[in-house]
């Protein structure tokens, strides 16, 4: 089984961290391979809470929704790996094996929506990891959540870069007739072989693609978002994932610059000196380039993007490309105005709604 990680830094939270003696069992070949074995565990996630809300002015959303904590992908760069260690765990293997599952997320997102306070705005689904990770086709979370969406009229994002999005096309499209729909498939690389060692268990780009074509045949409306763009890696394929994207059926496209917090900077500069070492250099002198000489910048206005010539020279290509494949027109706008709350089991009337 692929991973994205190779390691696992201690937790920061934890003061004893255990190192590895693997001296005395060096020429045990069968030991070692099963100690690098990571089998994936599905642990159950009692939160009585679904829906979080943030207040960040880099990110285009107040409230997302997430059934899954950890993810299957395994991408390298995944800039929630540090979120594992808030449970105990670690950013590398363990973020990417050990899935907490929101069992009763349908149940709690209708609780939720059921709330008086509640004024509708958009939801995103997938703000922290992919709500369409190979844990739901198991689990099927991601469409129950959806099915309470559409049953209440409560408009939803989503972001993946999982083609396992179109076994939902029916829901999709009943929220897409009421506006109530905006869908982002994640491409940051055309080629195959970079894509399945950088994203180690996401569907290939071509997948991604297809995905995008039916979705937009089906009247869903969908974006390209190229995340993350990685200097000295990806960033010459722009213009080739834009046209892509474009010849599939996406309306509009937007990316971000890669992000290494906490943990994710061991995990993702082990990953490249291991797969890609002849570009390692490079894309870490590139990086800091962008990041004003570190290889992470955590201020709102700038880590999403970078400073300097090489980041602006990548927003000068996206911006230019996006132009000429007509890549610039927003989403239709989200419909706010036809929700209406789920009636819960043992709930009583309302007298006015």
């Amino acid at each position: 089984m692929r991973h994205g990680a190779n390691i696992d830094p201690p937790n920061r939270f934890e003061k004893v961290h255990e190192q590895p003696d693997l001296e005395h069992v060096a020429d045990d070949t069968d030991y070692l391979r099963a100690r690098d074995r990571h089998e994936i565990e599905y642990l159950p996630d009692r939160s009585q809470s679904i829906v979080s809300e943030n207040d960040s002015p880099d990110i285009p959303f107040r409230y997302s929704l997430n059934p899954y904590r950890g993810c299957v992908h395994g991408c390298a760069y995944c800039y929630a790996r540090p979120t594992h260690e808030y449970l105990g765990f670690r950013a590398g293997t363990d973020f990417e094996t050990k899935i907490l599952v929101k069992h009763e997320a349908p149940a709690l997102f209708a609780r939720f929506l059921a709330r008086r306070r509640w004024v509708p705005e958009p939801i995103a689904f997938s703000g922290v990891t992919d709500c369409y990770q190979p844990a739901e086709r198991r689990f099927r979370l991601t469409r129950g959540c959806l099915e309470v969406a559409a049953d209440c009229c409560q408009p939803v994002r989503i972001v993946t870069k999982n083609a396992l999005i179109v076994r939902d096309l029916d829901v999709l499209r009943r929220l897409a007739s009421r506006r109530l729909v905006q869908v982002f498939l994640s491409v940051s690389t055309l080629d195959a072989e970079l894509a399945r060692d950088l994203e180690p268990r996401t569907s290939i780009p071509a997948a991604r693609l297809k995905a995008i074509e039916k979705l937009a045949s089906h009247g869903v409306p969908v974006g390209l978002m190229m995340a993350p763009i990685v200097p000295g890696l990806n960033d010459v394929e722009i213009p080739a994932v834009l046209r892509a994207a474009r010849e599939a059926g996406a309306i509009v496209a937007t990316w971000t610059l890669l992000r290494l917090p906490g943990n994710v900077q061991p995990v993702f500069r082990e990953w490249l000196s291991r797969c890609r070492p002849n570009a390692s250099q490079r894309v870490e002198s590139l990086l800091r380039s962008t990041r004003g000489g570190r290889l992470n910048d955590t201020r709102f206005g700038r880590r999403m993007r970078g400073r300097g010539i090489y980041a602006e020279q990548i927003e000068n290509t996206f911006r230019v490309f996006a132009e000429r494949y007509g890549l610039r027109e927003p989403l239709p706008e989200l419909n706010t105005n036809d929700f209406r709350p789920p009636r819960l089991a043992g709930e009583q009337m309302r007298l006015f709604d």
